[in-house]
């Protein structure tokens, strides 16, 4: 229970971006027509916001629905890599603890989790971290989606609370930067990203993550051959 709560603690900090996102999230599925039924579910089995949005908005213009689903496995094509990351970790766990751990994978809580992930000594303490960060996640997501479709988007613009989503991110990578492989990595990533971002369905993103994965195979198997 320790972990699980130091998971918890560990996310709060980046909900302050997330609330905001919700709220945006609930009151354009209310703009949209959709039930509060409807907006829970959607919530609950696709919780993915990015993806979420741009299906609400293809829904609004009559798209047919496999269009929707592939733009919807498009945007979320980043999860593949998360969850080959996690699988090493949960690959001794029972299907449930599988099952419940790939469908609360988020951008967030991987990033924490492996922002934390030295500090734990076993997979069991690094799991129970991860459903910690995993249900602050839910929750916060859930209840600003369901205020925003209820109240209405009620967070100021002027306090652009949106930017402290990236703003999370950098606070969680820069530590993680521990030495000058690390640092060319982190740097090409950025650079590629901005090149690559005007990509449509966010494939930018996708293709920035190939990449600087195949740059850190290549760096990774040049040192061994060196050290040989």
């Amino acid at each position: 229970m320790k972990y699980f709560k130091n998971g918890f603690a560990a996310m709060l900090p980046i909900t302050t971006g997330i609330v905001p996102f919700g709220a945006v999230m609930g009151t354009v599925c209310f703009e949209a027509n959709l039930n509060f039924a409807q907006t829970s579910l959607m919530n609950l089995f696709v919780f993915a916001g990015a993806s979420q949005l741009a299906a609400v908005d293809l829904l609004l213009k009559d798209t047919q629905s496999i269009v929707i689903i592939i733009t919807g496995l498009i945007i979320n094509l980043r999860f593949v890599l998360y969850s080959a990351a996690i699988s090493p970790i949960v690959k001794d766990s029972n299907f449930l603890v599988k099952i419940f751990s790939a469908q609360l994978l988020t951008d967030q809580n991987y990033a924490v989790m492996s922002a934390h992930q030295d500090k734990l000594k076993s997979q069991k303490e690094i799991i129970s971290f991860y459903f910690g960060a995993s249900i602050c996640m839910f929750l916060t997501w859930h209840s600003s989606v369901i205020a925003g479709f209820i109240f209405g988007n009620f967070a100021p613009k002027e306090l652009a609370l949106d930017f402290a989503i990236p703003l999370s991110f950098v606070a969680l990578t820069i530590p993680a930067i521990k030495n000058k492989v690390y640092l060319l990595l982190a740097i090409s990533a950025s650079l590629l990203s901005i090149v690559l971002k005007p990509l449509p369905y966010n494939l930018g993103l996708i293709l920035t993550a190939f990449l600087v994965i195949m740059l850190g195979i290549f760096i990774t198997r040049k040192k061994e051959v060196t050290r040989e």
